[in-house]
């Protein structure tokens, strides 16, 4: 007769590290289940190593370096700077490394015998398999397994001047030239920072959206902006070719050589090799199973989702939210509970940033927006660009806001929470402004919304230059 003991038993078994992992990991323990943390490396999550903290410690280097012109025309004499790439990248790979030894070191505070290093696979709805032999027979498992970069057929064979987000960084020095595939926020991002540095930077997207900005007005607006800093090719699928030490694109009206590419045309979840089929979960055409996002439920299975393994909404604080749920619900299985979640929210950040909440203000009963190009703080930054618009009910309560303004990734909280609140424009007016400030761009529109809406309307306008 097989044994069929497990080798390891515990309530809830999350797979994966990243983000979403360690909070459904945390939300299970506080619930009171045993847990057990499966990774293969623990090597640290995704935004620590290769997401959020590295292109943010790139996009600062390219604010220091784009600050210089800034400083010039206000009267500050500068010369013209010589950016050291290596030194750019050296200090880039040392913070990022600093931030991924933090993640590192939380996983050494975890109780002793959390943490498994190994790759696991369902053999059945109720059991896993480790790659070094062992059984796991959880209560439930939460699947946290991240995602993985996107590579499309013709960029495959390119050898290293390919790059994705996940070998971009390691660059010893700033490429001569790069062209990004993909125009989606990542690519902007790094498009944009490396275009700021001094680097040759040309984007190719089949589409024709930016970031995917939402309104048509704003994405105009910011595109112009945009444009000074990277050569646009929106609507063009370049065929790529190897050319000795470049990589040439060809495209429908014209060629390019380039030093390095970088591939930014999305990431896949990462659940190849987990054996979904023996779970017997319906899956969409994606491979994803399908769960509940309020509840992160697998049908009516003990199996969670959280992350960017559910291929739902790819930002950090959403993972976050993700894991909280999965991992609690998995450790009270049976007794699941539907979570309330705050509006989407995602700030893309490029220069001025973007930022989308709630609803599309194209979809609400009432929208207002206004224009950076005149806003007083913003002339006296020398940052004066941008536009936004405000979206609310009937009533005049926000419900969405779209924005690609100067301090747009401060702003976009301001409207995060007034949304999640239940805030309505002239509730927001009420609060106090300080002068002279960016947030004070906000009541034009603030004030249209009311006026649309007929809220009482006691604010009095912007002082002289807000």
């Amino acid at each position: 007769m097989t044994d069929t003991t497990p080798d390891l038993s515990c309530d809830v078994a999350i797979i994966g590290a990243g983000t979403a992992g360690l909070a459904a990991e945390r939300a299970a323990r506080a619930a009171g289940a045993r847990t057990l943390l499966i990774d293969d490396g623990f090597r640290g999550t995704l935004c620590a190593s290769a997401g959020c903290m590295p292109s943010k410690l790139l996009i600062a280097a390219a604010h220091a370096h784009a600050g210089l012109d800034r400083a010039r025309m206000m009267g500050i004499d500068i010369p013209k700077a010589r950016v050291d790439g290596r030194r750019v990248m050296e200090r880039l790979r040392t913070e990022r490394d600093r931030f991924v030894q933090s993640v590192q070191d939380s996983f050494r505070a975890l109780p002793p015998g959390t943490c498994i290093d190994a790759r696991a696979r369902f053999v059945a709805r109720d059991r896993l398999e480790l790659d070094d032999g062992r059984q796991v027979a959880p209560r439930a498992v939460v699947i946290a397994t991240g995602s993985m970069p996107v590579i499309p057929k013709p960029y495959r064979n390119l050898g290293p001047r390919m790059l994705t987000n996940e070998s971009i960084f390691e660059l010893e020095d700033l490429p001569e030239s790069l062209a990004v595939i993909g125009a989606g926020p990542l690519g902007a991002e790094l498009a944009q920072a490396m275009g700021r540095l001094g680097v040759r930077v040309a984007m190719f997207d089949k589409g024709g959206r930016l970031a995917g900005i939402r309104c048509d007005r704003l994405h105009d607006a910011f595109r112009e902006i945009y444009a000074r800093d990277v050569t646009l090719h929106l609507g063009r699928a370049p065929k790529p070719s190897a050319q000795g030490n470049a990589i040439r694109l060809a495209w429908n009206g014209g060629a390019g050589d380039f030093s390095h590419v970088l591939v930014a045309t999305g990431r896949a979840p990462a659940l190849d090799g987990l054996n979904l089929k023996a779970t017997g979960l319906a899956l969409d055409d994606k491979g994803v199973p399908r769960f509940d996002r309020v509840t992160m439920q697998c049908g009516d299975a003990a199996i969670f989702m959280a992350g960017d393994a559910d291929a739902d909404a790819p930002v950090l604080h959403e993972a976050r939210l993700d894991g909280i749920i999965a991992g609690t619900n998995a450790a009270r299985f049976p007794a699941v509970e539907a979570t309330d979640r705050p509006p989407l929210f995602t700030i893309t950040f490029t220069d001025p940033p973007i930022a989308a909440i709630g609803a599309p203000p194209d979809e609400c009963v009432l929208d207002a927006h206004a224009s950076y190009a005149d806003q007083g703080r913003a002339r006296v930054e020398g940052k004066a660009a941008g536009l936004y618009r405000l979206g609310a009910d009937e009533t005049g309560r926000l419900i969405g806001a779209d924005l690609a303004v100067p301090g747009g990734d401060h702003m976009a909280h301001l409207l995060a929470w007034a949304i999640t609140s239940g805030a309505s424009a002239s509730d927001v007016l009420d609060l106090p402004f300080y002068h002279p400030t960016l947030e004070e761009g906000l009541k034009p529109a603030l004030r249209d919304l009311c006026r649309r809406a007929n809220l009482a309307l006691r604010d009095d306008g912007n002082p002289p230059g807000a």
